[in-house]
C-alpha cells in the first residue's frame, strides 16, 4: 500500500509511525517491512525480535541476567540508534519515547529500538531551534523542559536516554511507587548515591560486585547526570554520549583483562603487592569500609 494512500480516519500515531519507519534503516532499529490497513483493522509489519524487551531482561522475565559488559553493549547500541535518527537521516527524527520497554533484545543480546508512534520529523528550516508540539511520551522519561514549554528538541531524547542509563545500572523502574519517598524517583535517588560516593548502593543487586563493575556504574551515572541536566544547553549530544560510552567500554575490557591476569598469574609475588598494583591501576582508593563481593 502506498504511504500517501491511507484510509480516511487513519489514526495520526499509526500514520506517523509508518511514515517514520519508511525513512530509516539501521542495525539498531527494527526493520520496517510494510503495513496492512483494512477498515478498522491496522497492522505494522516489522522485523521479529524474539528475545523480549530490555525491561523484561532487567526484571529477570527473559534471559539469565544481563552482566555489566552486556549492559554496556546495549547502551551503546541504543545510543547509536538515536544518534542515527538525530544526525544521519534526511531530516532529523526525534523519537520521543525512548524507554526500556521499547528496546528489543536479540538472541545475541544486542539492542534494537522500536515503536515510532510518537516520533517527530524535524522541520526543514535550518534556523529552527525546536518544534512546538503536543506533549507525547511516557511518565518518568519525559524531559521536564518539553513538558513545561511544549518545545521539543533532540535533547529531549537525550534526557530520556539519561533516565534509561540510570534504569540499566540500578535495575529499577524510573518511578518506584512502592519505595520510600526519597527513593520513588530512581534518577534522583541514584544521583544522590553518586554525589555521596555510595555508587555501590545504587547498583542493580543482580550485578556482580567488583572494582570494574563499580567503575562502569560510576561513569555511566556521571554521563546520566549530564543527560539529565535541567537545561538543554548543558546536555550532551547523542553522538557525544556514544563517544563517552565507547571509552567506558574500552576501559572496562582493559581493566577486566588486568584483573583476570592478576587472578590467574603463575608468578608468586606477595599477595598484597598484587592487590596494591591492581588498585593503583584502577585508580580506586582502598577503604576498610568498601568491599566487593561476587553475587
Amino acid at each position: 500500500m502506498l504511504l500517501d494512500n491511507f484510509e480516511r480516519g487513519t489514526p495520526v500515531e499509526f500514520r506517523n509511525e509508518i511514515q517514520t519507519l519508511s525513512k530509516i534503516e539501521h542495525l539498531n532499529l527494527v526493520r520496517f517491512y510494510g503495513y496492512i490497513e483494512h477498515g478498522e483493522d491496522r497492522m505494522i509489519l516489522v522485523e521479529y525480535v524474539a528475545n523480549g524487551t530490555l525491561r523484561e531482561h532487567l526484571d529477570g522475565k527473559c534471559g539469565s541476567g544481563l552482566e555489566t559488559g552486556e549492559r554496556l553493549d546495549i547502551m551503546i547500541d541504543v545510543a547509536h540508534a538515536i544518534t542515527y535518527l538525530h544526525t544521519y537521516t534526511d531530516l532529523p527524527i526525534i523519537h520521543r519515547d525512548i524507554k526500556s520497554s521499547n528496546i528489543l533484545i536479540t538472541d545475541k543480546l544486542r539492542a534494537k529500538v522500536a515503536d515510532f508512534g510518537f516520533a517527530r520529523i524535524s522541520v526543514e528550516d535550518p534556523g529552527a531551534t525546536h518544534i512546538s508540539t503536543q506533549v507525547k511520551g511516557t511518565a518518568g522519561y519525559l524531559d521536564p523542559k518539553y513538558l513545561s514549554t511544549y518545545q521539543l528538541t533532540d535533547r529531549s531524547d537525550v534526557y530520556s536516554f539519561g533516565v534509561l542509563l540510570v534504569e540499566m545500572v540500578t535495575g529499577r523502574l524510573p518511578i518506584e511507587i512502592n519505595k520510600a519517598p526519597n527513593e520513588k524517583l530512581t534518577k534522583k535517588w541514584a544521583l544522590q548515591r553518586l554525589k555521596g560516593g555510595e555508587v555501590v548502593l545504587a547498583m542493580d543487586p543482580k550485578l556482580r560486585r567488583n572494582p570494574t563493575a563499580l567503575m562502569v556504574v560510576e561513569n555511566v551515572l556521571k554521563l546520566a547526570r549530564q543527560c539529565l541536566a535541567p537545561t538543554r544547553q548543558l546536555r550532551p549530544s547523542m553522538k557525544r554520549c556514544v563517544d563517552i560510552l565507547w571509552r567506558i567500554r574500552k576501559d572496562y575490557h582493559e581493566y577486566t583483562e588486568v584483573m583476570e591476569a592478576a587472578n590467574h598469574s603463575v608468578q608468586v609475588p606477595p599477595q598484597m603487592a598484587a592487590r596494591k598494583n591492581l588498585i593503583e591501576f584502577l585508580r580506586i582508593e582502598e577503604s576498610t569500609n568498601q568491599r566487593f563481593q561476587s553475587t
